[in-house]
């Protein structure tokens, strides 16, 4: 089995219920089991232009699969479709956003999928959810997930719901 760590993200059309869909969907998804949710963070929009968006709601979520790292990116998009996302501009708003931050310790990089994310060690809505639920965590190329996160802005992050219910490591 891989480990693997999920970053959910909404902003758009309901984002409490959009991220209780996806984790739904994951949960109940035949080749993967939902380990573990992170609280869920409420974060600032980060945009490539001055066009004001909502805030996010983000979260990370524990999962193991037997999925090869491809497969489960297909089924992520498959979520994301589902729950109406829309490819339109870089950093845009949007339903749902499933991205896969790790897979076991391996990096990946390809056209497709670049694993660890590169962007998550400057990304606070994405260490923090990380650290709720694996706070011992190395990322390979980026370093330990306690020192990072001592390096990333958090002003303007902040936990807005709790998930022990799900959390069943």
């Amino acid at each position: 089995m891989n480990t693997v760590y999920i970053g959910l993200g909404s902003n758009k059309n309901n984002p409490p219920a959009q991220i209780k869909q996806a984790l739904t969907r994951l949960r109940k998804h035949p080749d993967i089991h939902l380990c573990a949710c992170s609280r869920w963070y409420q974060s600032r929009a980060i945009t490539l232009d001055d066009i004001p968006q909502d805030d996010y709601i983000n979260a990370v979520a524990k999962l193991t699969t037997q999925l090869e790292p491809i497969a489960l990116l297909r089924v992520l998009q498959d979520i994301e479709q589902q729950q109406g996302r829309q490819r339109l501009k870089k950093w845009g708003s949007r339903t749902l956003d499933l991205d896969i931050l790790l897979y076991n310790a391996q990096v990946i990089q390809t056209r497709e999928l670049i694993i660890p994310h590169p962007l998550l060690n400057q990304r606070a809505f994405v260490l923090y959810p990380l650290a709720d639920i694996q706070p011992d965590l190395h990322i390979p190329g980026q370093g330990v997930l306690q020192d990072l996160l001592t390096q990333v802005d958090s002003n303007g992050l902040q936990v807005i719901k709790t998930n022990a219910a799900i959390n069943h490591q």
